[in-house]
């Protein structure tokens, strides 16, 4: 079991060990069937209180060399591995995951900021991939389809890809990486992981135990390969290298703007799963108790730093003033402080960088017409020393503003009204964004209007639950700026396989297609 101290160097202390991780010697952020890496050290710091929390050695471009030449050699050989003895490896990935569940979801809180029922909600969720990815490894289906010529059949399979380079963000430092790798891996393909630098540590403790795992198989472990570095350096390198077919991007619509045209010219495939601007619709006829709890959670959870995060609710006038000031009333109720103490609910912000993008905001609202009915400060004092905590906010704006339009990656959360349920469903889709939406009603037709081809224009469109904490089983993410790609869930498994459309003819002639005549 895992500490339960809330002090960031006890816990440390405590799990590092258990993960392959030194607090003092400097760890390696290269792994390529070995660990390495010869380029500038990294320091990272605990948003808890601003602690160092070790160092890590990055890559350079001869180290992502190296890393991208033995993921592809992993490949060569991965490949020939029938698809139910990966996903037999896959199986005792989530098994190692399970025994180091406590370890790894402190460290995701040490790292990230999360609070302790995230953090191990993270790891839970790698696990349940895994078993999600073994079961999938023995349905790996094609189709038959009619031939229009006698004596031929016609078939669709699928084969293993190749490279995947995996980049993901700070928030989601162990899921996304599991979402993507799983997969891929019972697919047949190899893994190139560049997480954020924000989280370094939780993707070298991953991958030390993927590592364990492959050698324990006899299995190449570059399969899981890994070079941390920064986007410029090794994200640019990833997005040009020829020899990755697929690259899957997790952040920011910047950063996938850029993954995607380069990635594009290449002829390459890219999954983007991007920025949200996730909106609840709550209609008079409502479970209004219901509604706050799913709200807080989308606002408040992770310290408004998941991209399904909820940042607009759309409130009936009937019902807005009586619902709002209740809103205000659970806000000024909410634990906020140190994650690792037992009953808090809200952490502390990634970095400095995002308490000023949460600040600007603020100012922006109030520049642009709005009000701020409750919270937005910066905390200070003995009980939030040397952390970046904030106390989350609620403003009133309208839909068309600038800053509503954008992401801002906190917990800043827009009230607007609406009279009429087409009025509401037009402002929910009416922003650059379209990852998730929910609406809560006892309505069944205001349901399922939602949910028709004019309703919400999200990737996932949830009806009375809110816009956060997506389940495996589904395929994640969303349109528009969002990127358009899916991971986890569903059918998501195809996009990290090629498919080949066979034809053969087992007749004793050759008849064309489309009744071609052509010679004798």
């Amino acid at each position: 079991m895992a500490t339960k101290s809330t002090s960031v160097s006890a816990v440390a202390k405590a799990i590092f060990p258990k993960l392959g991780l030194s607090q003092v010697a400097t760890n390696h952020g290269v792994f390529a069937g070995a660990w390495g890496g010869s380029g500038a050290v990294l320091q990272k710091h605990s948003p808890i209180d601003g602690s160092l929390l070790g160092r890590v050695r990055q890559a350079t471009p001869e180290d992502y060399e190296m890393a991208v030449a033995a993921a592809h050699r992993a490949f060569l050989a991965w490949r020939e591995v029938p698809a139910p003895k990966r996903g037999e490896v896959v199986r005792q990935l989530g098994t190692a995951l399970r025994e180091l569940k406590a370890e790894l979801g402190q460290l995701v809180s040490l790292e990230a900021g999360k609070i302790l029922p995230e953090g191990g909600g993270e790891v839970q969720e790698m696990i349940d991939i895994c078993d999600f990815a073994t079961g999938l490894s023995r349905q790996l289906h094609g189709l038959t389809i009619a031939s229009e010529r006698p004596g031929h059949r016609m078939m669709e399979q699928w084969q293993p890809l190749g490279v995947v380079g995996i980049i993901s963000a700070f928030n989601f430092p162990v899921a996304v990486w599991s979402w993507n790798s799983a997969l891929a891996a019972v697919c047949g393909d190899a893994t190139l992981w560049k997480p954020s630098e924000k989280t370094p540590l939780t993707a070298i403790a991953c991958i030390r135990i993927a590592e364990k795992v492959c050698r324990a198989n006899g299995v190449d472990p570059a399969i899981f390969s890994l070079v941390i570095g920064d986007g410029p350096s090794v994200g640019e390198l990833m997005s040009h290298d020829r020899r990755i077919p697929l690259v899957s991007a997790t952040g920011s619509t910047r950063m996938g703007r850029r993954v995607g045209e380069v990635v594009a010219q290449r002829f390459g495939r890219s999954l983007l799963e991007l920025g949200g601007n996730n909106a609840i619709i709550v209609t008079p006829s409502a479970d209004l108790k219901m509604a706050k709890r799913g709200i807080l959670f989308g606002a408040v959870g992770t310290a408004g730093q998941r991209c399904t995060s909820t940042r607009r609710i759309i409130v009936h006038e009937s019902i807005k003033k009586d619902f709002v000031a209740s809103l205000i009333a659970a806000y000024r109720q909410l634990p906020i402080g140190n994650p690792l103490a037992e009953g808090t609910l809200v952490g502390p912000l990634i970095d400095a960088a995002a308490v000023t993008a949460m600040q600007g905001a603020l100012v922006a609202v109030k520049k642009q017409g709005g009000k701020i009915l409750f919270g937005g400060g910066v905390l200070a004092g003995r009980k939030f020393s040397g952390g970046l905590y904030v106390t989350p906010a609620i403003a009133e704006a309208k839909n068309e503003w600038p800053v509503v339009q954008h992401e801002t990656f906190a917990p800043v959360l827009y009230v607007m009204g609406y009279e009429k349920l087409d009025e509401a469903i037009a402002r929910q889709n009416g922003v650059p964004q379209g990852l998730s939406s929910a609406i809560f009603t006892t309505d069944l037709r205001e349901a399922e209007q939602f949910l028709t081809a004019r309703g919400s224009d999200c990737g996932i469109a949830n009806v009375n639950i809110g816009t956060s904490g997506a389940e495996i089983g589904g395929a994640f993410g969303g349109e528009k700026e969002t990127g358009g790609g899916r991971e986890s869930g569903s059918d998501a498994w195809k996009t990290y396989m090629r498919r080949q459309t066979v034809t053969i003819n087992y007749s004793d002639s050759l008849p064309l297609a489309q009744g071609i005549k052509f010679g004798d």
